[in-house]
């Protein structure tokens, strides 16, 4: 499948409903590059292809590898498969390569969310010192991947309590105007709605955090070591879970 037969492929599958309800969903992209077409749809179109590719070779296809390398993309679907492709790719220095390649021309938030490239952990220390400094960028979407990244793979078994910290720096310097710190200048210039899906995802990481690593987390949220709204919006969040439970969600209240 070449790229133009991929694009082919995503406007034969539009549904004109759809596309206006995910328009709603996203104020900052402009209605006209959304073709319209559901995740499920999405994924299979992804998996077919990128199929070539799911073997751990160390490259990707030539069909797959000029689509991955023609950016910036027309379409937001066009981003959204371009992400599902590279999750499949099983080499990890690949995918990773790929990964950073992308991380500059994600532009919303339902490009960056729901991504698993798992090839990553077969280098966990490498994974992991990516994120952090995904976590610095000056970029709102590569700093929001890299909060994913670690609420997708690190909050169970590869849980550290430095994570947490990593995470809270953000917030301490999401309005900060000097040049050092976590993910600033750029940030704190950008679109009023980008610079809320940092401190969105921020909030869902310590609420996913307070339902996996409670004892870990209580103290951000008892000390209010986070700005107010993302304190507010984490309790909210966590009181919304069916993971927490009915006593922690009583304490968590009465913090708010």
């Amino acid at each position: 499948m070449t790229h133009t037969e991929l694009v082919k492929r995503l406007l034969a599958e539009q549904d004109l409903k759809y596309r206006d309800f995910h328009a709603s969903l996203l104020p900052n992209i402009d209605k006209k590059t959304i073709i319209g077409v559901r995740v499920p749809t999405m994924r299979k179109i992804a998996k077919e292809f990128a199929a070539a590719g799911s073997a751990a070779a160390k490259s990707v296809p030539a069909d797959v590898a000029r689509f991955l390398d023609k950016l910036p993309h027309k379409y937001f679907e066009e981003n959204q498969v371009h992400l599902l492709v590279v999750e499949r790719i099983k080499d990890a220095d690949e995918c990773l390569r790929r990964t950073e390649q992308f991380l500059p021309y994600i532009d919303n938030w339902a490009v960056c969310d729901g991504k698993s490239p798992k090839a990553l952990l077969k280098d966990e220390a490498r994974f992991l010192a990516r994120i952090k400094a995904w976590l610095k960028s000056r970029e709102p979407y590569t700093v929001r991947f890299g909060v994913n990244m670690l609420m997708n793979f690190f909050l169970d078994e590869r849980f550290d309590k430095k994570h947490l910290e990593m995470v809270a720096a953000i917030d301490e310097n999401l309005f900060n105007d000097s040049d050092t710190g976590a993910a600033q200048t750029s940030i704190n210039a950008a679109r009023p709605t980008d610079r809320y899906y940092v401190q969105m995802v921020i909030a869902w990481y310590f609420a996913t955090a307070l339902a996996k690593q409670w004892n870990a987390t209580f103290p951000y949220i008892k000390n209010r070591r986070l700005s107010p709204w993302i304190h507010a919006k984490t309790i909210q969040k966590a009181c919304e879970s069916y993971r927490i439970t009915d006593e922690q969600k009583k304490i968590l209240r009465a913090l708010k």
